[in-house]
C-alpha cells in the first residue's frame, strides 16, 4: 500500500460538529432559559454563535487568542448580539457546552464503514485535531471511534495548531511514520506544497464544510475496489 499511515481530522470530517453542537446548544438554550433573558429564538442564537465561534477559532488557530478566551468569549459575543451583557452567564455556558458536547455521538454517513474497511486492510490510522485534549478524547470514546486509531494528537498535547507544520511533525513522530508513507484527510480546503523532489510535487489537500463530500460514493468505490 502506498500510504500505510492515514491521519484524519476529527471535527467536520468524522464527527459531525455542526449537528452535535446544535443539539448541545439547543439543550443549553432550554436549561438556561435564555428566552426569558432576551434571546427570543434558538435559530437566531445558533446562527450568531456559529458566526462568532468560526471567527474566534480562526483567531485561536492563528495564535492570537488563548483557549480560555475562545471558550467563553464565543458565548459572550453571542449574548451581546441580543444586548445581554452577562459575563458570569457566558462563562457558565462555556463550561456547560464543553461538558455536554462530547456526549453527542453523531457521525457523518459511512464513517464507521470506511474506518472498518481501512482497519481490515491493515491501514494504521491516527487523529490530528485542533480540539482540546480532554474534550476530544471524550468525543472519541462516546462515538465508539477509539478502536480505530493508534494515536490521537491534539493541538493541546502537541503545543501547536494546524495548519502549522509542528503539529504534523509531532504526529509523524508519535505514529512512527514518515511523510512519504502518510496522508492527511481533513475538512478545510487548503492546498499546500508538502514536498518537492526533482520534477515531482506532493500536495496536501483538505475539503471545507460548504464543499460536498461524497462519502457514499467513496464507500461504494471502496467496496468495488475490494471485489
Amino acid at each position: 500500500m502506498k500510504y500505510p499511515h492515514v491521519f484524519f481530522d476529527l471535527d467536520h470530517t468524522l464527527w459531525d460538529f455542526e449537528t452535535n453542537s446544535r443539539k448541545t446548544l439547543a439543550s443549553l438554550f432550554e436549561t438556561n432559559d435564555l428566552a426569558s433573558k432576551g434571546v427570543p429564538d434558538f435559530d437566531q442564537f445558533f446562527e450568531r454563535y456559529t458566526y462568532h465561534n468560526h471567527r474566534l477559532w480562526d483567531r485561536y488557530t492563528k495564535g492570537f487568542i488563548k483557549q480560555d478566551e475562545l471558550r467563553w468569549k464565543r458565548m459572550w459575543l453571542t449574548l451581546l448580539d441580543f444586548k445581554l451583557a452577562d459575563e458570569s452567564l457566558s462563562r457558565s455556558l462555556g463550561i456547560q457546552f464543553l461538558e455536554q458536547l462530547p456526549e453527542q455521538k453523531s457521525l457523518f454517513p459511512y464513517t464507521i464503514e470506511i474506518l472498518t474497511y481501512l482497519k481490515e486492510k491493515k491501514y494504521r490510522m491516527h487523529l490530528v485535531t485542533n480540539g482540546f485534549e480532554k474534550v476530544q478524547h471524550h468525543k472519541i470514546q462516546q462515538a465508539n471511534l477509539a478502536q480505530f486509531f493508534e494515536q490521537v494528537i491534539t493541538s493541546e498535547a502537541s503545543n501547536s495548531l494546524k495548519p502549522n507544520k509542528e503539529i504534523f511533525e509531532y504526529a509523524l513522530q508519535k505514529a512512527g511514520a514518515s511523510m512519504e508513507e502518510s496522508i492527511m484527510i481533513g475538512d478545510n480546503v487548503v492546498v499546500t506544497i508538502v514536498d518537492i523532489r526533482g520534477d515531482k510535487v506532493r500536495l496536501g489537500i483538505v475539503a471545507p464544510n460548504e464543499v460536498p463530500v461524497h462519502r457514499q460514493e467513496v464507500y461504494e468505490a471502496i467496496k468495488r475496489d475490494a471485489r
